[in-house]
């Protein structure tokens, strides 16, 4: 379980195996490798991989992660390559702020960015806003409502608006610097996990509708 609070914005160093059945990715990241178990939950750029190996490097760790065939059809990770950068978040514990939403890791589909527009607000001293202008997929859009919560590369984020299955989302000039929406352009496809009451909620409607 995590909040979509990108705490690291890691590096692909490398990725191994065959695209249509497992894809082995090693990933550098700046975490102490003694916070870090075998089997622990990582959310890399959205979906929650498991660490399969891991140890010390300068300033970080290394980790190895498995991305199976479902992962590499369902999301971007079959396109990560050495030099991709790419948000991670370390699983929940509990007690742990929940500064976020609830996400669990678990894409739901590809989102595509239709427009990036910059937004300077004045002389305010910290830098642009962007408004990022994202198509979801068809089947997913009636699960993104205006001022509702969205998971788009591993970023919890306010639904700005809605027309269709078009969405627009502000990045503040903090978030633009710690993560990786600061290199997002038009045409960027990113993970997108929709809120997950929504999806429960559109499910058990379908559920009274059918009995």
């Amino acid at each position: 379980m995590f909040t979509g609070i990108v705490t690291d914005v890691g590096e692909v160093v490398s990725a191994e195996g065959t695209q249509g059945t497992l894809k082995r990715l090693r990933i550098h990241a700046s975490y102490d490798p003694a916070t870090i178990a075998l089997g622990a939950s990582i959310a890399c750029g959205g979906p929650c991989l498991t660490v399969v190996a891991f140890g010390p490097r300068e300033d970080g760790c290394w980790f190895d992660v498995d991305a199976a065939a479902e992962t590499l059809e369902r999301t971007t990770v079959g396109e990560w390559k050495a030099g991709t950068r790419i948000n991670l978040e370390r699983s929940l514990k509990i007690g742990d702020e929940l500064g976020g939403h609830i996400v669990t890791g678990h894409v739901d589909g590809l989102a595509t960015i239709v427009a990036r527009e910059a937004i300077t607000a004045g002389d305010n001293p910290w830098g642009p806003t962007a408004r990022f202008v994202i198509k979801a997929p068809t089947d997913l859009a009636p699960f993104i409502a205006e001022k509702g919560s969205v998971c788009l590369d591993g970023t919890s984020l306010t639904v700005n608006s809605v027309d269709g299955d078009v969405f627009s989302v502000l990045i503040i000039p903090h978030t633009l610097a710690v993560t990786t929406w600061g290199e997002r352009r038009e045409g960027d496809r990113l993970n997108l996990e929709v809120d997950l009451m929504a999806r429960y909620a559109a499910r058990l409607a379908e559920a009274r509708r059918a009995g």
